[in-house]
């Protein structure tokens, strides 16, 4: 992120400048937070699954369906019931997919792989195929809206990450979790649950992408079931794997994940902002995903360490 960061303040001119308009902050720095926050968000809940050595690429499907669901329900309900059903629904989803993952024994991949298919088909069911838009000021305020100059969907990410890291640090459920990951045959010798766990972490990380969804659509004030959260998966596993959360499961860091969520939104602002093709940007995500699997290799660092002893001797 560092050479990231060095690399605008050299090409992208006026990429570190932050204006005061309205007493808004704006500048590229808080765009990177204000469209970073659904990521975040997401990985967040990703990180809790990738700890127990399971995936759910499903997210961005799950993201879709909250969308589709919020903007639907608020043509003719209020704000708080629009909002409750999409996280409801979310709820739902994740539920379902630790259903699959713990009670069934279906491979992470694969359970998740059904929502992932199907759940773009139910948001299109949901919005009947139509790009449905919204035009109320409340539910648009959680996406576009400002409090004390700053977006306030950030103020809705570090709520989220307060939340989960009490959750880890202050509870039992954070060493359960990452207890299960590391050895889920030795934890459940020990007395701890892990179907209970899986079905907890998968929930959460199902409610975690409604929020996002929620947020994703108030910014654009519409919900597209074809493209919203379109390859958020990806960007959610990177993110937990860039922030040093490893993919066999056990320990996992919350601060990592922010921060590798927050370096693939600077990586794509910055794209963006040298005027690059944005197909462009999964030709580089697709470098850092071999660049970060060969940094966790072990062998792989084994023969850069062996090289290193032949060149000595």
């Amino acid at each position: 992120m560092a050479i990231l960061y060095l690399f605008n303040l050299i090409v992208v001119p006026g990429f570190f400048k932050i204006e005061v308009i309205d007493g808004h902050l704006y500048g590229s720095l808080v765009d990177v937070l204000n469209r970073g926050t659904p990521l975040i968000i997401m990985a967040i809940g990703m990180a809790l699954v990738i700890a127990l050595e399971g995936i759910d690429i499903s997210v961005g499907s799950v993201l879709a369906i909250a969308g589709s669901m919020a903007i639907f329900m608020l043509e003719g309900h209020s704000l708080w019931v629009a909002i409750l059903a999409s996280l409801v629904i979310g709820l739902l989803c994740g539920l379902w997919n630790g259903m699959l993952v713990s009670i069934l024994g279906i491979q992470p991949m694969v359970a998740t792989l059904i929502l992932l298919t199907v759940g773009r088909g139910i948001a299109q069911l949901i919005t009947n195929g139509q790009i449905l838009t919204t035009t109320n000021k409340g539910y648009e305020f959680i996406g576009k809206g400002y409090f004390l100059g700053l977006p306030f969907a950030v103020y809705i990410a570090a709520a989220v990450f307060i939340i989960i890291y009490l959750l880890k640090t202050k509870t039992a459920f954070g060493l359960f979790l990452e207890a299960t990951g590391a050895n889920r045959k030795s934890s459940e010798y020990a007395g701890v649950k892990p179907r209970a766990i899986f079905m907890s972490a998968y929930a959460i990380c199902g409610l975690l992408a409604a929020t996002a969804g929620i947020i994703y659509s108030s910014n654009l004030s519409s919900a597209d079931a074809n493209n919203a959260g379109l390859w958020y998966e990806l960007d959610a596993i990177l993110a937990v794997v860039i922030g040093g959360t490893s993919m066999r499961g056990g320990r996992f860091y919350l601060g990592g994940t922010v921060i590798g969520a927050i370096f693939i939104q600077s990586l794509t602002t910055t794209i963006y902002s040298l005027g690059v093709p944005p197909e462009s940007i999964l030709l580089v995500k697709a470098f850092v995903v071999i660049l970060v699997c060969l940094i966790q290799s072990d062998a792989f660092r084994q023969m850069l360490t062996f090289k290193r002893k032949v060149t000595t001797s």
